[in-house]
Order: structure tokens, then sequence, then C-alpha cells
């Protein structure tokens, strides 16, 4: 019997149309000065503008909120919250996450209202949670009811469909993954890995897929990159910078799926939403026409509603869950990173394995090695006075492939029900560490 096709005048143009706007406002470059940005990043950055200090306020209000519908849930369960999808969503938690949405709530009022250990309220830890935590409420306001124009509305498929051939064998992941990549680059790391959790609860990536392409995917964004070479003071070799970026990035990607702890997660959808992807071709049919089947039948269930409703999920749970515990945990990595002598004394091996490879002042930059598990822009700061430029060329390019940060996406990963927690992500960061030394050394000896 055969099969109704999906592809007509409505279905092409909901496709075409609706996924060139998710498109232009998360892929397109936009000059930007010496650089470029997206439009979504014009949108955030005019957001967190236009409310000024007023969203510090605003955040210690929502965290002192979120943590007292917690614990009102914990202790008297009440119908009201338990009996409605989105609000058992974002205050209905384990212990270990109301303390740390209490924890976050105290931290946010601390910083703002300017009270308590300088510890806590110091530019290097407080205010620094607090601008994160601003800039991720802006990213999370202005993306939520775009993100249904890239994800639901066919170009996934169109481009999952076509770049399978290629992505599939090389990095083991569906072809849509490849959108993901390119939303990093040239958007924000947590963006992209607040897109590749929403893809995953939606049915489109395993939990081996959806573990690794947030682990290894989700580069910071070329601007971003652009600002470390500058505070390392290598950015007159930005091209040269960056292309090292690129290709120790691909081979980390290339080793990190077939290695665990990615290789041991379990390859099975989310359980409620089942597998909801098919991008194998069908025997006797062309790409390109069963590309255009697959994107037009998705862009026919695509609906106003479904952008309502799925933004809405979005923001309700960002704001109440997700921001509170990346408070919480950023505030406490930082901490140990800045107060304490924790990582002078944990990266003694990391300085013998830099001096292995002949790396200049290794034992100088060893702890810029670590640190940057609690945060990506703290290693650029520690080597700043270090007076060999093939050093700093190799820390900040270090610094930029570890892409597990506690403070950006660290946080965000936990929280998601991808089987990731704190120690193996560590893990994960380690052998990237391990592994990207002596590659980025070797691209380095031909520079210098």
């Amino acid at each position: 019997m055969e099969q109704t096709s999906h592809i007509n005048t409505k279905n092409m143009l909901k496709f075409i149309l609706c996924s060139a706007f998710g498109v232009l406002m998360f892929l397109v470059p936009i000059p930007q000065g010496d650089s470029f940005t997206t439009l979504l990043d014009f949108l955030k950055t005019g957001l967190k503008n236009f409310f000024g200090v007023g969203m510090n306020y605003f955040i210690a209000a929502l965290l002192v909120f979120s943590a007292v519908m917690s614990l009102i849930d914990a202790i008297f369960k009440p119908d009201f919250i338990r009996k409605n999808s989105y609000m058992k969503k974002a205050f209905s938690t384990t212990p270990l996450y109301l303390v740390s949405k209490i924890l976050g709530a105290v931290f946010a009022c601390m910083v703002v209202f300017n009270f308590g250990p300088e510890a806590v309220t110091s530019a290097d830890t407080g205010v620094t949670m607090l601008d994160l935590c601003n800039t991720l409420l802006c990213i999370v306001i202005s993306f939520s009811f775009i993100l249904p124009f890239l994800t639901d509305c066919g170009i996934m498929e169109f481009l999952g469909v076509l770049a399978r051939p290629v992505v599939r064998p090389l990095f083991k992941v569906p072809g849509r993954a490849s959108v993901d990549l390119i939303a990093s680059w040239f958007g924000a790391s947590n963006a992209a890995v607040i897109l590749t959790r929403e893809q995953y609860m939606k049915g489109f990536y395993t939990k081996r897929e959806a573990g690794y392409i947030m682990t290894n995917f989700s580069l910071v964004s070329i601007p971003f990159c652009l600002m470390i070479a500058n505070t390392v003071n290598v950015s007159h070799l930005f091209p040269a910078f960056y292309l090292c970026i690129c290709i120790v990035g691909i081979l980390l990607a290339v080793i990190g799926i077939r290695i665990p702890p990615i290789s041991t997660l379990p390859d099975t959808y989310q359980e409620k939403a089942g597998k909801q992807i098919n991008e194998d071709l069908p025997p006797n049919t062309k790409l390109l026409p069963y590309a255009l089947e697959q994107s037009c039948k998705r862009a026919e269930t695509f609906t106003v509603g479904k952008i309502l409703s799925s933004g809405f999920e979005v923001v309700v749970g960002m704001f109440f869950d997700l921001v509170p515990v990346v408070m919480a945990w950023g505030m406490i990595a930082l901490m140990i990173a800045t107060c304490t002598p924790v990582f002078q004394w944990i990266s003694y091996p990391l300085g013998l394995y830099l001096q292995l490879f002949g790396v200049e002042e290794a034992f100088a930059v060893a702890p810029a090695t670590l640190i940057g598990f609690t945060d990506m822009f703290i290693p650029a700061l520690l080597i700043t006075a270090v007076e060999s430029a093939k050093t700093r060329f190799i820390i900040g390019v270090l610094s930029l492939v570890q892409i597990i940060y506690m403070t950006e996406v660290g946080a965000i990963i936990i929280k998601s029900e991808i089987p990731l927690n704190f120690v193996k992500l560590f893990i994960i960061f380690l052998e990237r560490t391990l592994i990207a030394i002596p590659l980025i050394v070797l691209f380095a000896n031909f520079i210098f």
C-alpha cells in the first residue's frame, strides 16, 4: 500500500518560512565589531541591558520563591502543586536539590543586599554568579519561544537525513546533532545544552547520544573564543588559535564517544517520549526527496499552541528549577576555586604532565588546567602574567576545548535526566584535558 506524501504547499511553506526564522535567530552570524554574534544573542543582550540592575532583585525574588514553594511541597505535599504538571516539575524535588535551592536563594540575597562573608559577595564569586544567572535568565526568556522554530518545523529532520552519512559513523549520533554544534559555535554553549536536553525529552536522542552531545559538541561561541585570545594576549594569532580549537575539538569528539563513561551510558530513549526519530533511508529512496518528506511531515504538526505550550514549559522549568541550582553549585565551585588552595594541591600531577611535553612554566599554569572545571574564564585570568606566549596559547586553547564548566553547563547537565553525575562529568573533563594537551602542544609547535 502506497503511503500518503506529506509534501504539499502548506507544509512546504511552514517548513521553509518557520525554519528560516529559526535558522536566522540561532545560526546566522551577524557582524558585531571585530567579531560576530547571532540575533538571539542580540535579543539576550538587549533584555539584559533593558532590565539592568533590576534583574538582580528579580533573580533574588525568583530564587526565594522557588525555595519557599519547594519547601511547602516537601512538607505539606499540596494538591495544587502535585496535580499541576508545570508546578510539579518546578517545585517537587529531591532533598539534595531542595537544599541546593535554599542555598541558591541565600547566596543570591547575600550578594544582592551585600551582606555576609567576602567569599560569597566578592566580584570573583557572588557577583560573577549573579551576572551568569542574569545571562541565563535572559537566554531562557529569549530562547524558549523561539526554540520550536529550530526544532519542530522540520529543519532538524532535513539536515539530519542529509548529514547522517557523515555524522553517524564519525560521532555515532543522529545527523540532527549537527544543528546543536552550529548553535553552540555561533551562540552559547549553555543554550546548546538546553537545546539538546529538550530534544532528549522529546525522544530524538538516546541517553548516550544526549550525554555525548552535551559533553563534546557544546563548544563556546566564536566571540567568546576571541575574548579569551585577547585575555591571554594571543589575539594576533586568532586564526591559528581558533583552528586549533576546531581540530582538537573534533578529535576529542571522535574519541569521546568510544571510551567510558560516555560509551557506558544506556543507549535508550526517554521513557515517556520513546523513540521519535527516523533518519534511516528506506530502500530505493533518494536522499533529498526523503529529507523533504521527513521535514514536511514534522512541519505538519507545528502549531502556535505547541510553541506556547513548549515555551512555557521550558521557562517554568528553567526559572524555578535550573537557575537556583546553577546559583548554588556555581557559587560553591567558585568559592573553592578562588578562596582555597585546593586546585594548587591537586594540580601537581598535571604540572608533571605538562612538563613531560615541554610546556614552559608548567607548574605555574598547572592549576589553570583543572580550575576550568568550575568556570571557563578563570584559567585565562590565571595565566595573564605568564611570560611564554606559547604556554598562554596552549592553556587558552585547552580552557576552551574542556567544555565541561560547572557554572555554565555542568549544573544544567546534572539537573537533566541524563545519567551523568558530578563524578562522571569530572572524569570526562579529565579525559578531555589529558588527551587534548599533547594535541595542542603538537599544534603549537608548528606555530612557535
